[in-house]
This record gives C-alpha cells, sequence and structure tokens, in this order.
C-alpha cells in the first residue's frame, strides 16, 4: 500500500538549464518538449532569452528554463543582459541542470559551477555530446567533476541522438519535490506567438549568413494580423530585422533582394507549420548603429 500511496504523489518543480554557448541545452529541451522551444544552430549563442518550457507527466509536472549561454566576458550591453537572464534562473530553480561538453572543465564551466555553489544549489550534471568520445575517457571525466561539486547525478548524454535523455528525465523527477502542477497540463510554454515567429525569422539568419550577420542582427515584429482580409484571410506578419551597419543591411538583403528572399521563404514555411495555418510574411532590414549597446532598443525587442 505504502508503495501505491508513493506512486501517487505529484512532483513539480523549477528546472533551470545552465552552460556554455553552444553545449546542447536547447537541443535537449525541445527534445524533452517534444515541441521547438528554442531556435537550434550550429553557431553558439543562438539562444538570447531565458525560456519557460513546461513538461507534465501522469505525476509530475517540470517548468523548465532554456537560458542563453553564459560567457566568461560580455562585449555588449545585449551579452550583460543575457548572463544575467542566465544567472536569474540559477535564483529560481529547485534543481540546476548543469550542462558541459565531455571534455574536462574550462574557466566558463568552472565559473557557472563557482555561481551554483555560491547559491548552494541542488544540481544533475549532465555531459552531452557523448557520441563524439571513447567510452574510456568517460570515467575520467566523471571521476574530476565529482571532485569538483557533489552532483545529484551524473548523466553522459547525446542530446542530439538521444541517448541517455530518458535516463536524465527520469532523475530529475526522481529528485523533484512534491507538489501541486504550476501550470495546465496542456500547457507548453508561457510566451506568445509573436515571440516565436520572430525566433523563427532570427534562426534563418542564423543558418543562411557567415558568422558575423546573426549576431548583429535582431528581429521585430512591428504587426501581427491574424486572418487579414487585405491578404486573402491570412495572417499578415511584418517583420523588421535590425543590423548595425548599412554595409550588413547589404548582405542581408543580397543583390537584388535575392538573399532576404530566401530568408523569408525559408522562415514562412516554418511559421505556417508552427502556426498551422498561412501566413503573408513581409520583411524588412533596417540599421539602427550599436543597438547591441542601448538598453531602449533590447528593452523594444523584450531582453
Amino acid at each position: 500500500m505504502e508503495g501505491m500511496e508513493e506512486e501517487r504523489k505529484f512532483k513539480s518543480g523549477y528546472v533551470g538549464i545552465v552552460g556554455k554557448p553552444n553545449v546542447g541545452k536547447s537541443t535537449l529541451i525541445n527534445n524533452f518538449l517534444r515541441f521547438k522551444l528554442s531556435s537550434v544552430t550550429h553557431k553558439p549563442q543562438t539562444t538570447r532569452h531565458k525560456i519557460l518550457g513546461v513538461l507534465t507527466g501522469d505525476n509530475y509536472q517540470i517548468v523548465f528554463f532554456d537560458t542563453p549561454g553564459i560567457m566568461g566576458k560580455a562585449r555588449y550591453e545585449l551579452h550583460k543582459v543575457m548572463i544575467k537572464r542566465a544567472l536569474e534562473v540559477l535564483d529560481e530553480s529547485d534543481i540546476v541542470l548543469f550542462m558541459v561538453e565531455p571534455a574536462p572543465p574550462g574557466p566558463e564551466d568552472q565559473m557557472i559551477l563557482g555561481e551554483i555553489k555560491k547559491r548552494d544549489k541542488k544540481s544533475i550534471l549532465a555531459i552531452n555530446k557523448v557520441d563524439r568520445i571513447n567510452k574510456l575517457e568517460l570515467l575520467p571525466l566523471i571521476e574530476e567533476y565529482s571532485k569538483l561539486f557533489d552532483f545529484l547525478e551524473i548523466v553522459p548524454i547525446s542530446a542530439l541522438k538521444l541517448v541517455n535523455t530518458d535516463e536524465l528525465l527520469e532523475a530529475i523527477i526522481k529528485h523533484l519535490p512534491e507538489g501541486e502542477p504550476f501550470f495546465p497540463p496542456d500547457m507548453i510554454t508561457d510566451k506568445p506567438e509573436r515571440f516565436f515567429v520572430a525566433e523563427i525569422i532570427r534562426e534563418k539568419i542564423f543558418e543562411l549568413y557567415g558568422e558575423e550577420i546573426p549576431y548583429t542582427s535582431a528581429v521585430l515584429i512591428e504587426e501581427f494580423r491574424e486572418k487579414d482580409e487585405e491578404h486573402g484571410g491570412k495572417d499578415y506578419i511584418r517583420a523588421v530585422i535590425l543590423v548595425e551597419r548599412d554595409s550588413e543591411k547589404k548582405i542581408l538583403i543580397g543583390k537584388g533582394g535575392e538573399a532576404i528572399k530566401r530568408v523569408g521563404v525559408r522562415a514562412r514555411r516554418e511559421i505556417e507549420a508552427f502556426l498551422g495555418r498561412p501566413v503573408y510574411l513581409e520583411l524588412w532590414v533596417k540599421t539602427r548603429p550599436r543597438w547591441r549597446r542601448d538598453i531602449r532598443i533590447l528593452k523594444e525587442l523584450g531582453y
């Protein structure tokens, strides 16, 4: 009887996923939720916001926070805001899921671990991308991290190839506090549709352009009208892509507007799949010098 009663106890809690840039946080949370909560590209710092994702099971609810990668040094006001949001998650979480690559801890890993220690947080370590290393290299890594911190669990995973991700989820549920759900069972995120539309457009910029353009650009949704009669009953979306220099604007638009058309086509397809309805997407590019250093513009962009 006691075992049956134990099974019926509901567990719920906030779990912040933290780690350095490009460690696989967004890939993991997207796989857990079976929903594209966060943009994923091969470039680091794709995630700029703190994003809430809710996973509800029969006897648990996990409220995940996906966070921007924590960098050692902030070069712009945007970076400072991103780091601030990521560190806020440590304070708000019942459990911190610390993600690392399968290598000895570097300066950023040490810094993040220091912040976890400072807050005396319970933490699970996920060593990601283990499909890239020899299994014999794994035990020394686990031992090294064990000496640095008393983790609740250390779980080697591949978020991309779904290796041990079920085991990681079980470990999280095991250590969640007992409690009632925070959100309705069918809720996945608290972000509005227009947030995801902007993120989809920004992701396409990351995919289609070279090293600098994705980092100097941002997307602002100026208009979002559902089933707009002027556009044949399609949703009308007007998005502005901000860049810092006129030279970047020229690259983003491309010769005869070909480059920006490619962004528009790819983004529209994914937005339509996401919304489940047809979309008329209009993209504009504007120069806003030093926008990454301007608090007013950052607030307008939702940072």
